[in-house]
């Protein structure tokens, strides 16, 4: 029997480095389309984001404003069960410092990202 927090770890993971750093709109958008259900929702801290197309625009906006050594990494790996899933992550220049540290947690229905909540830690 598999274990969902690795189903999970993975999913999430994928969704930080093969969306929220990816910087090929194509191959974010393909991402996309292969991670999230059909009509996906992600809830930021000021605004929800409704939809696939959305979402990918929303991630190639912060990389843009953020510039091209900003990245997304995973902190520790993703839990979860039941349909929910949590993974911390830092982000900022590739070769540091941390900019802000926070976390997903997603909604899972059969295998993709239904609904995505992106939690920002307080600064330091």
């Amino acid at each position: 029997m598999s274990n969902p927090s690795d189903e999970y770890d993975h999913l999430l993971r994928s969704n930080l480095n093969r969306v929220f750093n990816e910087r090929d709109p194509a191959k974010r958008a393909e991402a996309i389309a292969e991670l999230f259900v059909e009509t996906p929702i992600m809830f930021e801290p000021t605004n929800i984001v409704s939809g696939r197309a959305e979402i990918s625009r929303v991630a190639g906006d912060l990389l843009q404003q953020f510039g091209p050594d900003f990245v997304f990494v995973p902190v520790a790996a993703a839990v979860g069960h039941h349909g929910m899933a949590h993974l911390p992550w830092q982000a900022g220049p590739k070769d540091g410092p941390v900019a802000v540290t926070g976390a997903d947690v997603a909604e899972i229905v059969d295998g993709r990202i239904a609904r995505l909540w992106v939690l920002l830690n307080p600064a330091a």
